[in-house]
């Protein structure tokens, strides 16, 4: 493009002749052919000696053309010679002077007299394809062209919106419990329905625990010598909680009452009952839920029972265990200090410092008892822990203190009207009168000094605590029936047992 090719004297981009430069005798012309087509190899013009190249007739003009006759090249270029045979054959000419006609070959058109072409640059001939009558072309979609969805891609949607969704909660949840710290192995088997015994009903043990849990404070009271903790119990609405006497002993007068929820509110001290071991405080709070009283005379040995409280300080305790005795009589109390009789349900139920004045509840979350006191084999000055023997006030006798207090501010002690001695050492034993007081109970059933007590209402005499806690028992009024041995007669008479006069 851009310069001038010379060929046998020819200038294609003027279209004219000009003499070629001279050559020596018997040289052809240069080795450049014509614009070489598909499957043509380029051959010289003319062989050695000048004559016309084997296979290319002789053009007027002196241009050689492989094709001969019927080539379809074309008309001559402007400005030359024609070559021989004019147009291809089948081919129509090109209007004169004007652009090729819509039938015209795709060869002719102004590009071969374009005077900037190269024309040693390769060619193409473009032959449209002929088409048999009466065949239409298969016709061809356009996979771009939009198209209406099909009821299998309609259901495909779901489909894969479903695994991604999967998917996607799948790495989700493993993030999160790689983050919260589970591994990749699965503890455990397949979870199951929860067996019977996990449902926790109002009458298993934990069902009876939370209903009375609600229901134990602890309790906290100021001395001279510091702060004395123990445990109590919601016995009223209005507020009155039940506790022992040696929690609250001692005191100043001023306590506090620690719920089940953690919160504190004041309280008072209303009235205390040493001999029994009872005391009662009063508590200002709406919406308090008191508990509810079991009949500490129907329990049996065997029974389950719950101790609830704060032992050791450890607020909303609850321990299980058994009645392992009833009446057991207890004589308690400190150096100097008054002496405490009451005959105790024993229980196994662990229970400790911090334990004096909770509940000793049954099967059902009744209170049956008042957690008091406990055995131990440490010496005396030292800690004492349970060793599994635990005592409690019965609550029928524990309720009958309460509503003395309550009502007068102290409690009525019952009493039998005689005074026992040691053990008689004899077969059968049984505590031996030593004292009978005047018109009273005992003198009034025909006791006299001497007489042996075997057994108040079947329980057996022997030891001289045991006639003074198991009357204690007892409200007065009560009538029990006394087994006695005066000389060698055995006898039997009923008591009307009375109130103290203090």
């Amino acid at each position: 493009m851009g310069g001038t090719d010379v060929t046998d004297g020819w200038d294609w981009r003027r279209g004219g002749e000009t003499p070629a430069p001279a050559r020596p005798p018997g040289v052809g012309a240069p080795s450049v052919g014509p614009p070489t087509m598909p499957g043509a190899d380029r051959t010289p013009l003319a062989p050695p000696g000048g004559g016309p190249a084997p296979g290319w007739p002789a053009s007027p003009g002196g241009m050689a053309s492989p094709v001969g006759p019927a080539s379809p090249v074309g008309p001559a270029f402007p400005g030359g010679p024609a070559f021989p045979g004019g147009p291809a054959s089948g081919w129509p000419a090109p209007a004169a002077g004007g652009p090729p006609s819509a039938d015209a070959s795709p060869w002719w058109s102004d590009a071969l007299a374009d005077p900037w072409r190269d024309p040693s640059a390769p060619t193409a001939v473009v032959v449209p394809g002929v088409v048999a009558p009466g065949t239409e072309p298969e016709p061809v979609t356009n996979p771009d062209a939009p198209g209406r969805p099909t009821l299998r891609h309609l259901l495909l949607i779901p489909v894969i919106t479903a695994l991604l969704a999967g998917t996607l909660g799948g790495a989700l949840g493993y993030a999160f419990a790689v983050r919260g710290g589970a591994g990749a192995a699965v503890l455990g088997g397949t979870p199951a329905e929860v067996p019977a015994l996990a449902q926790r009903k109002p009458e298993s043990l934990a069902g009876v625990a939370e209903r009375v849990l609600p229901s134990v404070v602890t309790v906290r009271v100021s001395s001279l010598g510091g702060t004395s903790e123990g445990s109590g119990f919601i016995a009223t609405a209005d507020g009155h909680v039940i506790t022992n006497d040696h929690v609250v002993a001692g005191g100043t007068g001023k306590a506090s009452v620690v719920f089940n929820d953690g919160s504190t509110a004041p309280a008072t001290i209303v009235g205390q009952d040493a001999e029994s071991d009872i005391a009662v405080i009063k508590v200002s709070r709406p919406g308090l839920r008191p508990v509810e009283f079991g009949d500490s005379d129907a329990l049996a040995v065997g029974d389950p029972v719950l101790a609830i409280g704060s032992p050791l300080s450890l607020a909303n305790t609850v321990t299980a265990g058994i009645v392992s005795a009833l009446d057991r009589t207890m004589q308690a109390g400190e150096p100097g200090g008054p002496m405490r009789y009451y005959a105790a349900i024993q229980t196994d139920a662990a229970v400790n410092h911090g334990n004096s004045g909770g509940p000793l509840v049954d099967g059902a979350g009744r209170v049956v008892g008042v957690n008091s006191t406990i055995k131990s084999l440490v010496a005396e000055g030292q800690e004492a822990g349970n060793i599994g023997l635990a005592f409690a006030i019965p609550i029928n006798q524990a309720k009958r203190v309460t509503q003395d207090i309550i009502g007068t501010g102290k409690a009525r002690r019952t009493v039998i009207g005689a005074r026992a001695e040691g053990p008689t050492g004899v077969v059968g034993g049984g505590l031996r009168l030593a004292e009978v007081e005047p018109s009273g109970p005992a003198d009034g059933a025909g006791l006299k000094v001497g007489d042996v007590i075997l057994k108040i209402n079947g329980r057996p005499m022997t030891e001289p605590t045991d006639l003074t806690a198991l009357v204690r028992k007892y409200a007065p009024g009560s009538v029990v029936t006394v087994e006695y041995r005066r000389g060698s007669t055995r006898q039997n008479t009923s008591v009307t047992l009375a109130a103290d006069a203090k």
